[in-house]
């Protein structure tokens, strides 16, 4: 991969995530004012989840013997169509429907771009790569949301929507005309399938520590994320704009230390890194009920922002070793299949205990459980053998 090819991906990486962010302000706002409850809008979100991790490892495998530019061309189309529905939606049930699709996009945009930063990833670089296309990722999804909360205050909700379309356009110009159609594809592990080359993933110590890691930090994402908009309003009655300014603090956090724990996480102990990053999350999860205003709140984000700026890059670098063994979009589609269980089961959970015992207490205890999860995948990483022992 050249570094033109990169410099386009990354670019249309950021552009397409950040037409994903301008939506995060009001999308639970459009699904409650359609009538939508607590869990009826973590099935909304899980929609999403769901058709984005079925369609994930299909994609991956697909991606690694036909070539990866035809399924970002897809996915864009997808994300603009998504953007011009959202808007006309009528009631939960077509909410659900177009955020099914949208996970059908964003499977076919996110692991593609990762197989693509795997195979050129230098031996020992692996985390300063993937800290390069997390840069891209989080800037877009950091930027996004003040974006939206601005659209929204200034010309209403459907602004967003329409904004989000409107990008995801322009970044599938730019690759139906900077990238090559037809890529390098690894060819021996990817030709073993999907089934089989998963199988082997869930017998092995050190892939299914990693894949649990990545899920069990991907339920964070629904409370601070989709309900966050909803706690705001409760706390201390946040404008969208204040709730933009929280979410884009977060990652914009996130994106900045992408470069600098990236290349920590190719010099030290990775293992150890991951369970820092994992003790600070889970930290800051169980301290959101307590926060008492603006500042209390954002304070708590940027430490969020912190902890997961450690976990991205740490676990890129495991799942891209990985990958060359098993295919780098096998590996990424199933490591992108973990994230899409982890917002899942988020979704569910997070609307379940809002239902029964408060919003609050869904930040709480989803801490606990994402602290409980880690350890766990933090014992099978250590305990297992190096990945070049094991492919």
């Amino acid at each position: 991969m050249q570094r033109h090819l990169l410099g386009t991906l990354l670019l249309s990486v950021f552009i397409a995530l950040l037409g994903i962010g301008i939506i995060v302000p009001v999308m639970p706002v459009l699904a409650t004012n359609l009538g939508a409850s607590g869990l009826a809008l973590g099935m909304i979100i899980a929609a999403f989840s769901i058709a984005k991790g079925v369609f994930e490892p299909i994609v991956g495998t697909l991606s690694d013997r036909f070539g990866r530019k035809g399924f970002l061309l897809g996915g864009l189309l997808l994300y603009v169509l998504v953007g011009l529905a959202m808007p006309e939606a009528t009631s939960v049930a077509n909410l659900l429907f177009i955020r099914a699709l949208h996970g059908v996009g964003s499977a076919m945009i996110v692991p593609v771009a990762m197989a693509y930063v795997c195979e050129m990833a230098p031996l020992g670089q692996e985390g300063r790569s993937m800290s390069l296309l997390n840069i891209a990722i989080f800037a877009g999804i950091g930027c996004g949301p003040l974006l939206g909360g601005l659209f929204t205050d200034l010309w209403g909700m459907a602004a967003a929507f329409y904004a989000m379309a409107g990008l995801s356009g322009l970044a599938l110009l730019l690759i139906l005309c900077q990238i090559p159609a037809r890529s390098r594809q690894d060819p021996g592990p990817s030709r073993q399938g999907m089934m089989p080359a998963l199988a082997r993933m869930l017998k092995t110590r050190r892939t299914g520590g990693i894949l649990l890691a990545r899920m069990a930090t991907m339920i964070i994402m629904v409370p601070t994320m989709a309900f966050l908009p909803l706690l705001m309003d409760q706390m201390f009655g946040a404008s969208a704009m204040e709730i933009g300014i929280v979410i884009t603090t977060r990652t914009l956090v996130n994106a900045v230390l992408q470069a600098p724990f990236g290349r920590l996480a190719d010099r030290w102990d990775r293992v150890a890194l991951l369970r820092s990053g994992c003790l600070i999350i889970s930290a800051a999860m169980c301290l959101v009920p307590l926060a008492t205003n603006f500042w209390s709140l954002l304070t708590l984000f940027v430490i969020l922002g912190l902890g997961e700026a450690i976990i991205w890059p740490t676990l890129g670098a495991l799942a891209t070793e990985e990958g060359r063994g098993y295919g780098a979009g096998t590996m990424m589609g199933v490591f992108n299949l973990a994230m899409s269980v982890g917002i899942f089961f988020g979704s569910l959970g997070a609307g379940a205990i809002t239902d029964l015992f408060g919003l609050r207490w869904s930040f709480f205890l989803i801490g606990l459980v994402v602290l409980v999860l880690n350890l766990l995948a933090l014992g099978l990483i250590r305990g297992a053998r190096h990945p070049s022992s094991v492919h």
